[in-house]
This record gives structure tokens, C-alpha cells and sequence, in this order.
């Protein structure tokens, strides 16, 4: 190899084995200055950070986790992307950094015999040296060196043993060019690949052709499933599948299966570089702490206990620890909004400020408490090694609907909030399952549901028992649960045979060595996730709650409202009554909240509202319920201030007081339609309301976060078109079958 010309940047690609500790050796060489986000086009995560040695300016770029550059996943086709500088926006690599389970060479080797036959000048980190000592595992460091022909270093990266060696191995190493290497594979292989690659030179000078990298004509020959040709060519490359397929069967009758010969190939290759290089435990593995706990973690019964008791304090601390927080947040934002109101005169610009923008970014931070806590735990979990057990454990009831014993964990956490539950699904590398899970946990019963279940379920639903044991309420609020439950398991049925149709892959996972968890680690995750949550989903929330402010405050005609007769009413009245008697009081405070009221009424959504309303009567709504539900489509939470402005209870119902509640119910009751007189709620009108509340997609800050996660608005707007239209039918049902049964 001969030594290039320095550029002002060095960039250099990590890669390794899931579990190899790469994660925690990215974040021993570059510390805080690291950066998230995605790779242009593709929703795969970059991770990337920046580092100097020697003078040395070096960007680090994180691949995914992979056991193979054989792409037949999304991970594994950016990885190989990245690598052979294909990507757009994204700097040629300069040099790979491959890491390996000291503990584990046999198998990591696999994927560093794929990473050295792209002839990048490369550097191995062998990682994890404390597993490998406490198995009696000895290596000849000199020796592998030797053999594998690149810079070898022993690394302990959650004690930041050996570091400053590789990044001096970096350093010495960046500078050299990439050279031609033969892989391990047999002869006749490499000539199939030689004329193959032959005839994509040729085809290169057809317009619209790119450069087709010898890396990439050998997995095409190999990759029998036809993943990588459909990446690359698309379903139009008929010539392309059929000279591929000639090639594979020149190489069978030549005795060489394929893509067995790669397998056997690259082991013999292993077992030939750790022949004498690596000795172990003439006995075998001595019985270590980590078996000892899985035989208790991963026993059907202990395990499945210990399971739901770690669940339910990650419930527990999701949904119960970070009210505080959440509370802190809301006092701040609502002193905050005071405080403004006492500084500015009434108008348009106060309430655009106090409720649109304060309210508005209130309403996002006040997530970020549930969604801190959920990812301090799963870091943990994930980085001691739990995290795997867990999926371990429930993969045999998931794989019953069609997903992975890993989208349990995201599911779960989304009984308390939707939106770290999505964000959760990171750690399922099945892009099927992975997009299937975020599609359903909007239909987790979120915490913010609660307070509006619990408060319709007052007002509308009689306190009667049922079989002379359950009440009729809780009865209700369990069914509420158990519908988003229901019907998140048929969605998953369908997609799984429909959109996203595919056999449950095969649940393969290593239960990696339980070690302490490196807190710098997982706090700078925490961060990092936080972070990202306010940056991607704050701007849409804010955005949104600007918008329906908009809609409920303009065309604020003053003159319009005041001439209404009610109101002239009142002031008549106001006029009349002693201004400092209690009866002064109540009567201003009612006309404030009727004229507030009217202002909503005749505002642009309160139009919309009776524009869509004949949508809505099926569903034994009027104009004023459906007003609610527009408004509340942002955020679900906002429907009862909403019914209370509109209903003129004003927007500052209480749902945790029992006396507010009761108001609530009784101003609701008296309520009539406009062009009957008659009684507009019934518990079959509330059944609906509580069932459309259910089902439907009424959150912006969980379909922005949808948005980041799949990096398209396809998949939100299909959330949003499905979960609608779930509700609708859903609370049509409902309302029809419970008016006929009380008829």
C-alpha cells in the first residue's frame, strides 16, 4: 500500500457484530461530539461524531449492528452503501474500523473477511477483553495480526482500555490507499464474478447506468433471493436476474451450492486464521455469573415473572414517575401564560402568544419527562444485556400475531404515551415488523386518553352495578382498553397479509454477556432522544397548535358576537346588579364564558363544524360535538376544554375534581339538538364519543414522530386515514346498535 494525500477530513466507518460493544468504543473515541439523524432517502439511523488525533481532523460514522455485509436488509444495504461510497450527500469512507467480540472471534470473523475483501485500509478492535479473560480465552495478538494482514488492537471500551492505541492505529493507517484483495471463496467463483463484471462494464455506457463495484457483482451472484438485484435494478433487470441465474448454475455444476459456498468458504478461512492464534479452556467455558442468571431469567416461569414485575416498573415509571415532572411543566407554562396575559392588552397578538405558542410548546415539553424516563430504562435494559432476554421471552406469544418477541417493548410502553413507544421500536432490525409495530401503537390506550375517559365515562355513564359485582364504569374503562388491545391485534393480522404481507421472519437473537451498563452511554442516548423529540416532533405540534388557534379565534367579530340576544341579556342584567355583590360576579364571570363561547361558535372551526356536521349525525353528533372533535384532533387531550367553551362551561373544567365533574355532566345533559329541542347526549351518543376517542389518530405530535421514524409522510397519512376511519365506523356502530337496544 502506498501512502495518499491527506485531506482536511479523515472519515472512518465502525462496524462490528451486534453486542460487540461498538456502540460504547464510538462513544470512547468521539464523547459528546456526536450527532443523530438519518441517511439521505433511507429511515436507517446515522450516527456520526468528530474526533482530532495528532492534528488529525477524523468524522466517525456508527454503521448498524450487522453479522454480514451480505444485503438483505435495509441496514445491511446502507451499510454496504456507505462502504463503497454510494450514497448521495455522504463522504467517501477513508478507512474501517471492525470490531470484534474478543470472546467470539470465531464468528465476528465472518463479517471482517467481507470487510477486508473490499481492500479498504482497515483497522480491527478487538473489544469485550474482560468476557474473553473470564472465559479463560488466551489470544496471540501478534500473531492475528500477522495472519489477518491489518493493525489489530485490544480494547476494553467501557473502561477506555486501549483507546488512545487505536486511535494512533487510525492515525498511522488512514493515509494508505485501497487495494485489490481476493476473498476466500474458490476459484471458479471469482471467474463467474470476473465475466459478470465484464459485461456490467459494457452495460455502464447505457444512459442512466451507474458503476457496478466487484463487491457488489459477487452478492449479486450470491444473493439467491433476488434482495439485492430489486435494490439495484428494480423489477425491470430481466437480463440482468437471467445471467445471474446462469452463472449460479455453472457454479452447481461445478459442485459449488449456492450461497453454501460462501459459508463454507469463510469459516475455513476462520478456522485457519485462529488455528494456533487461540487457545481455550481445555474443560470448555467454565460456568459463569451470566449463565447462572439465565437460568433463572430466561426460565419459563421465573423468567416470565421477573419479565412482568421489571414491566410493570417501566410502566410504572413511565406512566406514574413522571407526573411530577409533567405537573412542574404544566404550572410553568400556565404561570408563564399569565404572566404574559398581565403584560399585554386583550387582542389578537396576547392570544396568539399566551395560547397559541405558550400553550403550544407546553403541550410538547410536557411529553419529554415520559419520554426521558422510558429511554434511561430501555438504555439499561438494552445496555446490561436484559433486553434481549426480554424479547427472548415474549417472542412465542408476538409471533402469534405476526411480529417479534421485540415489538413488545415498544407496544407496552405505549399505554403511557404513543410517542416514545414509536421511538422505541429502534431496536426491531425487521423493517416489516419494525413499521407494522409503529402503525399500531397509536391504538394503545395512552395516558392521555385517561383523563377524557374518566370524564365522560362521569358525566355519561350511569353508576350502576353490572351482575351485582363490577360497576358499569370501570366496566367501560376496561372495554376501552381492551378495544384499542383488539383491534391493534386484527390490524397487525391484516397488514401482516396485506401492505406488509411476509412470513414472521425467524426470531434469531444473541443473549449477549450481562455487564454493567456504561451510564455516559446511556445518558447521552436519553439526551440524544430527547433532543431529537423536541427538534422533530416540537415544530409540528407547535406548528399545528398555531394553526388551530387560528381557526377557533378569527374571524373574532366583536360587533357580531356582542349583538347576539343572549348576551345583551346579560349585560342588561350585569347592568342592573350591585358591582360588588356576589351575584355581580357570577353574572360576569357567565358572560365572559358565553361570550368566549360565541366566539368559538361563529370562528372559522365552529363553521366547519356545522359544515360537517350531516358527516357526523350518523354518529348522533351535532355541530358542537363535532366542533370538539375537529379541535381535538392536534391533541385528544384538548376535547373537554373544548366541549366546555363550546357548551359555555368555559375551558376550565376540572377532570380530576368530582364537583367539576358533576357540573361538567349536568350542563351536558341539559344540552338539546337545535332543531328539535330534544336531548342531544345519551349514553349511546357517549358510547361513540368514548369509542371514537379510541380508535382515532388524534395527536400531531405522534404522527410527526411517525413522520421521523419512517422518514415519509406516506405512513402517517395512512395512520391517520386508517385510524379515522376505524373510529368513524367504529362509533357509528356503537351509537346505531346502542339506540337500537335502548328503543
Amino acid at each position: 500500500m502506498t501512502a495518499s494525500t491527506e485531506r482536511d477530513l479523515t472519515t472512518v466507518a465502525l462496524i462490528g457484530n451486534p453486542n460487540t460493544g461498538k456502540s460504547t468504543l464510538f462513544g470512547a473515541l468521539v464523547g459528546v461530539r456526536q450527532r443523530v439523524g438519518n441517511y439521505p432517502g433511507v429511515t436507517v439511523e446515522r450516527r456520526s461524531g468528530h474526533m482530532e488525533f495528532a492534528g488529525r481532523k477524523i468524522e466517525m460514522i456508527d454503521l448498524p449492528g450487522l453479522y454480514s455485509l451480505a444485503p438483505r436488509s435495509r441496514d445491511e444495504m446502507v451499510a454496504v452503501d456507505v462502504l463503497l461510497g454510494r450514497l448521495d450527500q455522504q463522504t467517501s469512507v477513508d478507512l474501517v474500523v471492525c470490531v470484534l467480540d474478543a470472546s467470539n472471534l470465531r464468528r465476528n470473523l465472518y463479517l471482517l473477511s467481507q470487510v477486508l475483501e473490499l481492500g479498504m485500509p482497515t483497522v480491527v478492535a478487538v473489544n469485550m477483553l474482560d468476557v474473553a479473560e473470564g472465559r479463560g480465552v488466551k489470544i496471540d495478538w501478534k500473531e492475528l495480526e500477522n495472519r489477518l494482514g491489518v493493525p489489530v488492537i485490544p480494547t476494553q471500551a467501557v473502561r477506555h482500555v486501549g483507546i488512545a492505541d487505536l486511535k494512533a492505529a487510525i492515525h498511522r493507517t488512514a493515509d494508505l490507499r485501497p487495494t485489490s484483495r481476493t476473498g476466500p471463496l474458490p476459484a471458479a467463483f471469482h471467474q463467474e464474478v470476473e465475466q459478470l463484471g465484464a459485461w456490467f462494464e459494457s452495460e455502464q455506457k447505457k444512459p442512466g447506468r451507474r458503476p457496478i463495484a466487484r463487491y457488489l457483482v459477487e452478492r449479486l451472484i450470491l444473493d439467491a433471493n433476488g434482495y439485492l438485484a430489486g435494490e439495484l435494478f428494480g423489477s425491470d433487470a430481466q437480463e440482468i436476474r437471467t445471467r445471474l441465474e446462469e452463472s449460479r448454475q455453472r457454479l452447481l455444476a461445478a459442485g459449488y451450492r449456492i450461497p453454501g459456498v460462501e459459508t463454507d468458504a469463510r469459516y475455513a478461512w476462520v478456522q485457519e486464521v485462529l488455528d494456533g492464534v487461540v487457545s481455550e479452556p481445555a474443560a470448555g467455558y467454565p460456568v459463569t455469573w451470566s449463565d447462572r442468571l439465565d437460568h433463572v431469567l430466561t426460565h419459563r416461569v421465573w423468567g416470565s415473572s421477573i419479565f412482568a414485575a421489571v414491566m410493570v416498573l417501566l410502566f410504572q415509571a413511565v406512566f406514574a414517575g413522571a407526573v411530577p415532572f409533567m405537573d412542574l411543566i404544566d404550572t410553568a407554562f400556565a404561570s408563564l401564560g399569565q404572566w404574559v396575559e398581565t403584560l399585554m392588552a386583550p387582542g389578537a397578538l396576547r392570544s396568539l402568544l399566551v395560547d397559541g405558542v405558550i400553550a403550544g410548546v407546553g403541550g410538547v415539553i410536557i411529553f419529554l419527562p415520559q419520554i426521558l424516563i422510558l429511554f434511561l430504562f430501555i438504555g439499561i435494559l438494552e445496555d446490561c444485556g436484559y433486553m434481549a432476554r426480554a424479547a427472548y421471552l415474549m417472542d412465542k406469544f408476538m409471533s402469534r400475531v405476526g411480529l417479534s418477541g421485540k415489538s413488545f417493548i415498544p407496544m407496552i410502553s405505549s399505554f403511557a404515551c404513543a410517542i416514545p413507544g414509536i421511538m422505541a421500536t429502534r431496536v426491531i432490525e425487521n423493517d416489516r415488523d419494525r413499521l407494522t409495530t409503529i402503525l399500531v401503537a397509536p391504538l394503545m390506550t395512552c395516558s392521555a386518553r385517561l383523563p377524557v375517559y374518566a370524564l365522560l365515562i362521569a358525566a355519561f355513564v350511569p353508576a350502576r352495578p353490572v351482575l351485582g359485582v363490577l360497576g358499569l364504569r370501570g366496566l367501560t374503562l376496561f372495554a376501552l382498553y381492551a378495544l384499542g388491545i383488539g383491534t391493534a391485534v386484527v390490524v397487525v393480522l391484516l397488514l401482516k397479509r396485506t401492505l406488509l404481507r411476509g412470513a414472521t421472519p425467524p426470531f434469531v437473537i444473541e443473549l449477549p454477556s450481562y455487564k454493567w451498563p456504561s451510564l455516559p452511554t446511556v445518558l447521552h442516548r436519553v439526551v440524544e432522544r430527547g433532543w431529537l423529540f423536541l427538534r422533530c416532533a416540537g415544530t409540528m405540534i407547535l406548528a399545528v397548535s398555531i394553526v388551530v388557534w387560528a381557526a377557533l379565534y378569527f374571524p373574532h367579530n366583536a360587533a357580531s358576537v356582542d349583538a347576539q340576544p343572549h348576551l345583551v341579556q346579560l349585560r342588561v342584567e350585569l347592568g342592573q346588579t350591585d358591582p360588588g355583590s356576589d351575584q355581580y360576579a357570577d353574572l360576569e364571570a357567565r358572560y365572559e364564558h358565553e361570550r368566549s363561547g360565541e366566539f368559538q361558535r361563529q370562528s372559522y372551526l365552529g363553521r366547519a363544524g356545522h359544515a360537517i356536521e350531516p358527516v357526523f349525525r350518523p354518529l348522533g353528533w351535532d355541530w358542537r360535538i363535532s366542533c370538539a372533535v375537529l379541535a381535538s384532533f392536534p391533541a385528544r387531550e384538548i376535547v373537554v376544554a373544548t366541549l366546555g367553551v363550546i357548551f359555555n362551561l368555559g375551558d376550565d373544567v376540572d377532570a380530576e375534581s368530582a364537583e367539576g365533574a358533576a357540573t361538567f355532566g349536568e350542563e351536558l345533559h341539559a344540552a338539546t339538538w337545535d332543531h328539535s329541542g330534544e336531548k342531544l347526549f345519551t349514553l349511546p351518543v357517549a358510547l361513540s364519543i368514548l369509542v371514537f376517542f379510541a380508535l382515532c389518530a388524534q395527536c400531531a405530535a405522534t404522527l410527526a414522530v411517525i413522520r421521523r421514524e419512517t422518514n415519509s409522510w406516506r405512513w402517517p397519512l395512512f395512520t391517520f386515514s386508517y385510524m379515522t376511519i376505524l373510529a368513524y365506523v367504529g362509533a357509528l356502530i356503537t351509537y346505531q346498535v346502542g339506540t337500537w337496544l335502548a328503543g
